[in-house]
C-alpha cells in the first residue's frame, strides 16, 4: 500500500529533482555501546584500542582520498579534509587517553563522554552553519566507534546487486561524506538519491548531495521504520517528499517528470558557452561564489563570469597555525590564474563571532588563552573588518598576499560588515601601506587593484554617498543585510519564521544600493542566496541589477532565466513590488510574474 514521508528536499542544481529506485536500509550507527570501568592493570590495553580504531579510519580517509577524481567538486576533498583534521583534533583523539587513565573508563565509553563534550561546545555557536558542524564530530566519532567494536575499517555495507536498470535510494538515520563517497566510488552501485532521519539545509549530507547532484529529502522521522528493504521509492527533493510503494498512475507520472526534467538538464548545459543576455540584449554578469580554491573548477565548469565572492575564512579556520603570506598568495594567485583573466573579488577575512579561530590561533594573534571564543551577542561583535583593524598584522599579511595575487590575475579585494566612513578610510589606509611594504621588498602586484565593500549593514546602505565617493565596486551581502535589517536571528528557531527576504524595508534597501551604485557608476552586485533564487531574478533584474553571485549550481539556470525576460518589463514588476507594504502582495506579484510566458 503506497504512502509518503516529509522532510526538507535538497534540489543539486541541474541534476533532476527526482529520484526512483529500490530503497537500501543501511545499518544504524547511533553510539549505542558498553560502558564499564576497568582494572588499572587494563589500562594499555584501552588506550591501544583507541589508538588501533583512529588509525583505521585515518587510512580509511587516506586511501577514499587518493582515489577522488581530480574533476570530483572541491567539496568531496574539502569534506575529507574536515573529517580528517576532526579525527586530528586533541580534544577528540588525545582527551579519550587521559578519560580512560584518569578516570579507569574504557575506550568506548571515554569516546562518547569527550564526543558529547564537544559538541556542547558547537552548539553554543549562535550560527546555524556552524553548530550544525557538531553532527560533523558525530560521524567521525561513530566511525572511530565502529572500528573500536569491530577492529576492522567501518565502512558502510555495500547492498545486494540491483535488477538491471535498476537504482538505488539509501535510506539512514545520517549518512557521512565518507559513506557517500565509498558508494559512490563503487560502479556497481547505482545511487539515485538518499533520505535521512537528520540532518538540514545547511548540513554537510546537504552540501555533499548538491555537490555530488544527487536528490536527497533529510530530517524524516522514523524513515528507517516505514520502509523495507527493497520498496520502491520515489524522492521528490523539490517538495521534500518520499513516497513509498506507489501506485502504477502515480508511477507513471513521476516517470513522466523524471524525463523531462532531464530533457532540461542537458538543455541547461548547452547554455554554459552562451553569454547572460535578456531577451532584449541586455548583458547581465553570472559570477560564482566559492570558498576553496578549489572551488573556482565548479565555477569554470558553469561558465561563471569570474568570481564575485571568495570566502578566505574557509583558509584560516579549523587549524592552530595560521596561514601565512605565502600560503595565501598560493591560494589567491591560483583562483586568479584559473579564472584567465575573468575578475576574481577576493572577500578579506571575514572571521569573528560564530566563525572562530582555534584557541592556540588566537593565542598566535596575542589572545589571552581562556578569552570567550563566543560573546553574548555574536552577531553585533568583533568581526570581519572590525577584527582585521583590531589585529593589523593579520590584516596587512592577508592584503599582501591578495595584491601579491593580482600580478597573475584580475583581483579585486572586498571588504565585509563596514558600517561607518572612518572604517573604509582605516581600510584604503591599510592598502596603501600594504603597497607601500611590497614596493619595499620588490614584490608585482597590480596598483590598480580596486577596493570595494559589501553592504549588509543598513548602516552602510544608508550610508551610501559617502561611500561611492571611496569604494570602487559595491557588493550586497543579502544574507545579513536581511538579519541585521529585521534584527532577526535565523538560528533562533522562535524567530526564524520571520526572517524575510521579501520584507519591504529589505527590498527598499537592496533597490536604494543598486540605484545609487548606478547614478554614480559604481559597479553593485548581489552575492548573498537571493541572487541564485530563480524567482527574484526578474525583480533584481528591474532594480537594475547587471552582476548576479550565487553558488556554481546556480549559474545555469539563472541564466536561462534571464534570456527569458525583458528589462522594461522587469522594471514595471520592479516599481509594482516597491510600491508594495506587504511580504504577501510582493509574493503574489512574483508567482505571477514567474507563470507569465517568455517577454517577446
Amino acid at each position: 500500500m503506497a504512502s509518503e514521508l516529509v522532510g526538507v528536499g535538497i534540489v543539486s542544481g541541474t541534476s533532476p529533482s527526482i529520484a526512483i529506485g529500490r530503497a537500501h536500509r543501511l545499518a544504524p550507527s547511533e553510539l549505542e555501546t558498553r560502558q564499564y570501568s576497568i582494572e588499572r592493570k587494563d589500562v594499555m590495553h584501552e588506550v591501544a584500542r583507541l589508538n588501533n580504531a583512529f588509525s583505521l579510519v585515518r587510512a580509511e580517509i587516506d586511501e577514499l582520498a587518493s582515489h577522488v577524481s581530480p574533476d570530483a567538486p572541491g567539496e568531496v576533498r574539502a569534506f575529507l579534509d574536515l573529517h580528517r583534521m576532526i579525527l586530528d583534533d586533541p580534544l577528540l583523539c588525545d582527551e579519550p587517553r587521559d578519560l580512560v587513565r584518569t578516570r579507569l573508563i574504557n575506550a568506548e565509553w571515554a569516546l562518547t563522554i569527550q564526543l558529547e563534550a564537544v559538541c556542547k561546545q558547537f552548539e553554543a555557536i549562535d550560527d546555524e552553519y556552524f553548530r550544525s558542524r557538531s553532527q560533523d564530530v558525530r560521524q567521525v566519532v561513530e566511525r572511530v566507534m565502529k572500528a573500536l567494536v569491530s577492529g576492522r575499517n567501518a565502512t558502510v555495507s555495500l547492498p545486494p546487486k540491483p535488477a538491471d536498470g535498476e537504482r538505488l535510494i539509501l535510506i539512514a538515520r545520517d549518512l557521512s561524506p565518507t559513506d557517500m563517497l565509498h558508494l559512490k566510488e563503487r560502479a556497481e552501485v547505482d545511487v539515485a538519491g538518499f533520505v535521512t532521519e537528520m540532518g538540514g539545509r545547511n548540513s554537510h549530507t546537504a552540501i555533499m548531495a548538491r555537490s555530488l547532484g544527487l536528490p536527497a529529502v533529510l530530517g524524516v522521522p522514523h524513515a528507517r521504520e516505514a520502509i523495507a528493504e527493497g520498496d520502491l521509492i520515489v524522492l521528490d527533493a523539490e517538495t521534500g517528499r518520499v513516497h513509498i510503494r506507489p501506485e502504477p498512475d502515480a508511477l507513471a507520472q513521476f516517470q513522466q517528470r523524471l524525463r523531462a526534467q532531464i530533457e532540461s538538464r542537458l538543455a541547461l548545459r548547452k547554455l554554459k558557452s552562451k553569454l547572460a543576455r535578456t531577451k532584449d540584449g541586455i548583458a547581465v554578469e553570472l559570477m560564482a561564489n566559492i570558498e576553496l580554491p578549489s572551488d573556482v573548477r565548479d565555477a569554470l565548469d558553469a561558465g561563471a563570469d569570474g568570481i564575485g565572492l571568495f570566502r578566505t575564512e574557509f583558509l584560516f579556520m579549523n587549524r592552530d597555525q595560521l596561514p601565512d603570506e605565502d600560503e595565501q598568495y598560493e591560494a589567491y594567485a591560483k583562483v586568479a590564474r584559473a579564472m584567465k583573466g575573468k575578475p576574481v573579488i577576493i572577500r578579506t577575512l571575514d572571521i569573528g563571532a560564530d566563525k572562530v579561530l582555534t584557541e592556540r590561533a588566537r593565542r598566535g594573534l596575542g589572545i589571552a588563552a581562556g578569552s570567550p571564543t563566543v560573546e553574548s551577542n555574536p552577531a553585533l561583535g568583533l568581526r570581519a573588518i572590525r577584527y582585521c583593524l583590531a589585529y593589523p598584522e593579520l590584516f596587512l599579511t592577508q592584503l599582501r598576499a591578495i595584491l601579491r595575487a593580482s600580478a597573475v590575475g584580475t583581483v579585486r579585494i572586498l571588504v565585509p560588515m563596514l558600517a561607518h566612513v572612518h572604517e573604509v578610510e582605516q581600510t584604503l589606509s591599510f592598502v596603501a601601506r600594504a603597497r607601500e611594504q611590497l614596493k619595499e621588498r620588490k614584490q608585482r602586484f597590480d596598483a590598480r587593484a580596486p577596493v570595494g565593500g559589501m553592504i549588509e549593514v543598513p548602516a552602510a546602505a544608508l550610508s551610501l554617498p559617502a561611500f561611492v565617493k571611496r569604494l570602487k565596486f559595491l557588493s550586497l551581502g543579502t544574507n545579513d543585510l536581511i538579519q541585521y535589517t529585521l534584527a532577526i536571528d535565523r538560528a533562533d528557531a522562535s524567530v526564524a519564521h520571520l526572517y524575510d527576504h521579501l520584507h519591504p524595508a529589505v527590498l527598499q534597501l537592496i533597490a536604494r544600493t543598486i540605484r545609487i551604485g548606478n547614478k554614480a557608476r559604481t559597479p553593485v552586485a548581489v552575492c548573498g542566496e537571493m541572487a541564485g533564487e530563480v524567482d527574484l531574478t526578474e525583480l533584481l533584474l528591474g532594480m537594475g541589477l547587471r552582476q548576479f553571485s550565487m553558488h556554481p549550481s546556480q549559474i545555469l539556470s539563472v541564466k536561462e532565466r534571464l534570456f527569458t525576460l525583458s528589462t522594461k518589463t522587469a522594471a514595471k514588476l520592479a516599481a509594482r513590488v516597491l510600491r508594495a507594504d506587504d511580504p504577501l502582495d510582493i509574493r503574489i506579484a512574483l508567482e505571477r510574474a514567474m507563470a507569465k510566458p517568455a517577454a517577446k
